[in-house]
């Protein structure tokens, strides 16, 4: 199966024992040898310990660093790192998931159960004409992103589309029923 390149990096097997904010740094320090990084997304909740997302501006530093950086020893473990990507084995092709006529909000949905605003807007703010994130208070699974125009929310959600929060799900984006 052809695994089409990605801006986002997904990590694991990091030690689990570093600090929260000391592992972003560390992880700006090894990534940022390749090109800029956006963004860093590292959680310490019990499902997502030991893994992060690295976020590049270019695709060709995602793929360089993806390449020189599959096993590196980090913190005394090798490092597993992968593409984060839409046509990734187990998830469903973009053409596949039925969808409502556009609209600048999008609808997210099998969201794991440790989603949150914060690591949605890290993930979304990317996009031009980004709004913001709104969860459904008693339903971890789903969430509403709003851009400024449809064309955004598209674009957003073109790209996005099967993105791997956790290795066990990944999220489906339409239009948002109007």
């Amino acid at each position: 199966m052809d695994i089409r390149p990605n801006h986002t990096i997904y990590i694991n097997n990091i030690n689990d024992k570093i600090k929260k904010e000391e592992l972003k740094r560390s992880l700006y320090a090894l990534f940022s040898q390749f090109g800029h990084v956006v963004d860093i997304v590292a959680l310490k909740t019990m499902k997502m310990r030991g893994q992060a997302f690295v976020i590049f501006k270019e695709l060709g530093s995602s793929t360089n660093a993806l390449r020189q950086l599959q096993g590196f020893p980090f913190y005394g473990k090798p490092m597993g790192a992968t593409q984060n990507s839409a046509n990734a084995p187990g998830t469903t092709p973009h053409n596949q998931v039925p969808d409502n006529p556009p609209n600048y909000i999008l609808f997210l949905n099998n969201l794991p159960e440790e989603t949150n605003e914060m690591m949605l807007s890290m993930l979304f703010n990317q996009f031009p004409g980004f709004k913001e994130v709104r969860l459904v208070p008693g339903r971890h699974d789903i969430a509403f992103v709003e851009f400024e125009n449809e064309n955004q929310a598209g674009a957003a959600r073109d790209a996005l589309q099967g993105f791997k929060i956790t290795p066990s799900h990944a999220m489906k984006i339409t239009y948002a029923k109007k």
